[in-house]
């Protein structure tokens, strides 16, 4: 028995340490085998997602593949070419980084199931039992795909990260520059308005 919470402790351990964002199967039980895989195998954008609004940004439900809201980002008016810039910049992540959980995850559901129906198979059992429940494995077993999983993908997981903080650095010095430019525009507009005598805006 403390063997089997010491490797569910470890599982959990390892998929805090080297996925920034959740895996499917980690919103439910770590022995979750009993679940259906994911039908879909494509990453595909929500229907439901509406254009570009001009007064708000759009947060919408979880994405059922990459467990992600998808943002779109309003336009201002009046947006100048550094604000554009930076909403390009925003939704382009936004969108890569929605690609990359989605593809991550149904990988991740796909090797899981290959990984459930081989261990069966080496015990020679069905998927399903007599009763036609579903078959599942327990927590020592499942925490040995966990690791497995993770150190395959070690290397995927730390170019995502360069990645993401690189994106994230650009749109913090794109964001800075933006304010800056509306911080100076407004004084500039000030110091015009006192010079012709009209009141400030």
């Amino acid at each position: 028995m403390a063997s089997t919470s010491a490797a569910v402790c470890l599982g959990r351990a390892l998929l805090r340490r080297f996925a920034p964002r959740r895996l499917p199967a980690l919103n439910r039980p770590l022995c979750s085998s009993n679940q259906e895989p994911h039908k879909d195998t494509t990453a595909k954008r929500s229907a439901l997602r509406p254009g570009p609004s001009s007064t708000h940004d759009w947060i919408g439900p979880p994405n059922p593949l990459s467990n992600l809201r998808p943002i779109v980002y309003h336009i201002p008016e009046n947006e100048t070419e550094l604000e554009k810039r930076l909403r390009h910049l925003r939704q382009d992540t936004e969108d890569w980084n929605q690609d990359f959980w989605a593809n991550q995850n149904i990988t991740f559901s796909k090797e899981k199931e290959a990984f459930i129906v081989s261990h069966l198979q080496a015990r020679g059992l069905g998927l399903r039992d007599e009763q036609g429940r579903r078959r599942s494995l327990n927590s020592k077993e499942m925490a040995a795909f966990y690791k497995s999983f993770l150190d395959k993908n070690r290397t995927r997981h730390a170019n995502y990260n360069k990645e993401w903080y690189r994106r994230n650095f650009s749109i913090t010095l794109l964001m800075a520059r933006v304010a800056l430019s509306s911080m100076w525009r407004r004084v500039t507009d000030r110091s015009s308005s006192r010079k012709s005598g009209a009141p400030p805006g």
